[in-house]
């Protein structure tokens, strides 16, 4: 049986969650700047590695490790 690293999975949820909403706060600025489709553009690649990252670390935290055995 494996043990859950819940530590990863909560982390995994928070960073998540934290680049949703920059994301959500970078669309309200995009329209006050010179170059709303580079600033946009550049947020998305932020926020979409953000999301894999925290994506990949709830996955690994929900696999585990191996219990110890005794």
């Amino acid at each position: 049986m494996r043990k859950r690293n819940w530590r990863l999975i909560v982390v995994g949820m928070v960073l998540l969650a934290a680049a949703g909403m920059f994301f959500l706060a970078m669309l309200g600025m995009a329209p006050k700047s010179n170059d709303p489709v580079t600033l946009m553009r550049t947020i998305g690649q932020v926020s979409g590695a953000v999301s894999g990252l925290s994506i990949v670390m709830i996955i690994v935290g929900l696999i585990g490790k191996k219990a110890p055995t005794s």
